[in-house]
């Protein structure tokens, strides 16, 4: 029997978006292909959405050093927790190892004590280019370069990344030509649709533009503030469940504000009565993150509102069921432009191509895993 097994923070029932594309990974393997998998993960909560699944195939959990929310503190244990789950998973001997990059400096501690050896990486978020990309370190400083180096000193045998410019990015770091399968974050397997109109959405004749999820260092806050101060509220409703760093200034400027319903969360399954879901990725972060609730909105069957650089592969995926607020122009004009010319029917028309991107996607998944069993 072929074995897997794979490495990462999260795993279910956590509800964290990298945990739950593993679990809908380790299904498909068990299920379909007769692999047996096995996950090692932190033990411990992730804060973020999602839905809570039971776990599939062989857990072990490994206890991190720190399990507060201190920031400096979560900050310096993540990468240690990393070290921890690399070196749990090369005592278990079971099959390659699938190594995510959640936590922060998987790939590092991968490169360092796997080498050559039987391992695949399958690329989300990375670092340490996103400790520098929100400021946390400069490019310069000598300890990041450093790590910098050795995260790619030594290629796995494979990549599996989220589009084709991360990719071709990371090809370009490892500085050699790596067998690549593309496998996008946010395609999720048996995800249901509730049809029962939901209490937010209580008028019928409104457009209703939303956000549900993290807003964190990658993302626009100005993105945001500048749909709040300029859509219109007689004729489109906004509906914000936000979270994360830059979430309690957003949700003070629009807390009171007339068309605008704000949510502790909205579950993923009412996410199709939401007629344009609203996404941003911050320039600096282009190829270090793909966000994945760009990837969810398509597939629920909402077009997005992407703010971003045309170069990102949240663009390049989804292009033809997305409107652009490129971030090399004036943010506050296009967001008018866009907002003053939604009307129902164009958003019909992007429905009707998100449903086209959303089956070319699944597809992505299922060639994705077909690939990935033959790696075993």
């Amino acid at each position: 029997m072929k074995s897997l097994t794979i490495v990462n923070r999260h795993y279910p029932p956590n509800p964290g978006i990298t945990g739950e594309s593993a679990w809908d990974l380790a299904q498909v393997l068990i299920e379909k292909y007769g692999v047996e998998v096995h996950i090692v993960h932190i033990d411990r909560m992730y804060d973020g959405g999602g839905a809570v699944r039971q776990p599939v195939g062989h857990t072990h959990a490994v206890s991190t050093i720190y399990e507060g929310k201190n920031p400096l503190f979560r900050f310096i244990a993540g990468p240690l927790d990393g070290f921890l789950l690399i070196r749990k998973a090369r005592k278990l001997k079971k099959g390659p190892l699938l190594v995510m990059t959640s936590p922060p400096l998987l790939p590092f501690w991968a490169s360092l004590f796997l080498k050559r050896k039987n391992w695949i990486l399958w690329s989300m978020d990375l670092f340490p280019e996103g400790f520098a990309a929100d400021g946390k370190i400069k490019p310069t400083n000598r300890l990041y370069r450093w790590i910098l180096k050795k995260t790619y000193e030594n290629a796995p045998k494979a990549l599996i990344a989220l589009g084709p410019n991360q990719a071709e990015l990371l090809r370009r770091n490892y500085q050699q030509s790596i067998p690549t399968i593309l496998l996008p974050c946010g395609v999720l397997v048996d995800q249901s649709r509730d049809e029962t109109r939901p209490d937010w959405h209580s008028d019928a004749t409104k457009i209703y533009l939303g956000y549900a999820g993290n807003v964190g260092e990658a993302h626009s806050a100005e993105f945001l503030e500048s749909v709040i101060r300029q859509f219109n509220p007689e004729k489109q409703q906004l509906i914000l469940a936000l979270y994360g760093t830059k979430a309690e200034r957003l949700l003070k400027l629009a807390g009171g504000k007339p068309g605008i319903t704000l949510l502790k969360n909205i579950p993923r399954a009412q996410l199709h009565w939401l007629d344009v879901q609203l996404v941003s990725l911050l320039p600096q972060w282009t190829h270090i993150a793909v966000p994945s609730k760009a990837v969810s909105a398509i597939c629920s069957g909402s077009p997005i509102l992407f703010c971003g650089s045309k170069e990102a592969d949240t663009w390049e995926l989804l292009r033809d069921a997305a409107w652009l607020i490129n971030t090399d122009e004036d943010l506050d004009s296009q967001v008018k432009q866009v907002l003053d010319s939604l009307t129902h029917s164009a958003i019909e028309d992007k429905k009707r191509s998100a449903r086209l991107v959303s089956r070319r996607l699944n597809e992505m998944v299922d060639q994705a895993y077909q690939s990935i069993e033959k790696l075993i």
